[in-house]
Order: structure tokens, then C-alpha cells, then sequence
């Protein structure tokens, strides 16, 4: 149970009204493939937040977004995805810039999309792209340890650290209407 300890909920709006999916999915992915390394969180069987630092592509077409990443199918990622399929994806950096991505989260195990993202990350330009045989186990595409997870958001978020250092910028914040 959360305790209160006498905050009041602030009535303050930082985000300002939202975005496009194109105006806010370009200013994540730009700062997404600079930054590289996300904290992506789950919750396990218990509730309780795990987060680890991983890797993700991702693919903007100009309408639809999504996110892959090249992990190991562990079995608290699996646990924790199995009871709740969904991720929260942050990138930061020294700038202050951060990126967020709330998103669905699926283990895609068929060798096409495997080939397919093993392709991508080795086809992207440095730091993005890096060649995924160096990772112990992960001879190729088709090895038994590496996995992918598809990610389809339903929240981004791209806040400029100029909006806290100078009071400049724009923030993209969407939202799909499902969610």
C-alpha cells in the first residue's frame, strides 16, 4: 500500500497538449537511436518493478511505430511478460533529453523476424548498429539464446533537456486511443 505524506497532486502541466504520432514518434526515435541504451522495466508475477539495460531498434515509417529488441528469453523476462505483457522503455542522456516508450511487448520466436531484426542492428550505422555475434551464444539469427521482443507503444513521450536547463523546446507526448 502507498502512503501519502502530505504531497498534494500537482496542478501543474509540464506536458503541454499532445502531439501527433508522427511529431511525437520522430522526436522519440531521434533521441532513442542517439542515446541507444534504454532502462526497459517489467513487473513480475508479484507486482513488483524489474528493469535491466537493453538495446532496441526501432522502425518508423511515417505511420507506425515499433520497437524491437535482440535479448535473451530469461526466464524472468519471460515470467514477468507472461503476466503482464508490457514494458516501459526509457532513454536518457547527459543533456538532460529523455524518451519514453510505454509499450506492448510480444517474444516473436519465428526465424524470419529473428533474420530480420539480427539484420537490422547489424546494418545500422554505430553506436545503433553493432554486429550481435559478440554476445556469447548469439552465433546468428538462429541461435537458441538469441530472442526478439516486438514492442508496440502506446505512450511516447520526448522531452528536450532544453525545457529544463533553458525553457526552450517542445515536448511530444501521444497517447493511442485505446489505451
Amino acid at each position: 500500500m502507498l502512503r501519502n505524506f502530505g504531497c498534494e497532486e500537482s496542478t501543474l502541466a509540464y506536458d503541454g497538449p499532445m502531439s501527433t504520432l508522427a511529431e511525437s514518434a520522430s522526436a522519440f526515435v531521434e533521441t532513442a537511436h542517439r542515446v541507444v541504451w534504454a532502462a526497459v522495466a517489467t513487473v513480475d508475477p508479484d507486482g513488483r518493478p524489474r528493469s535491466r539495460v537493453l538495446h532496441p531498434i526501432w522502425e518508423w515509417d511515417g505511420e507506425s511505430l515499433v520497437g524491437w529488441i535482440g535479448t535473451g528469453q530469461t526466464s524472468v523476462k519471460a515470467d514477468a511478460l507472461a503476466g503482464t505483457p508490457f514494458v516501459s522503455v526509457n532513454y536518457w542522456d547527459a543533456t538532460q533529453d529523455v524518451a519514453t516508450a510505454e509499450c506492448a511487448a510480444t517474444w516473436c520466436t519465428d526465424i524470419e523476424t529473428r533474420r530480420k531484426v539480427w539484420d537490422m542492428y547489424v546494418n545500422a550505422a554505430p553506436p545503433l548498429g553493432y554486429d550481435p555475434s559478440v554476445i556469447p551464444g548469439w552465433e546468428s539469427a538462429e541461435s537458441d539464446a538469441f530472442s526478439v521482443l516486438r514492442l508496440d507503444p502506446y505512450r511516447l513521450r520526448a522531452f528536450p533537456g532544453t525545457m529544463l536547463v533553458e525553457g526552450t523546446g517542445v515536448v511530444h507526448s501521444w497517447r493511442s486511443a485505446e489505451h
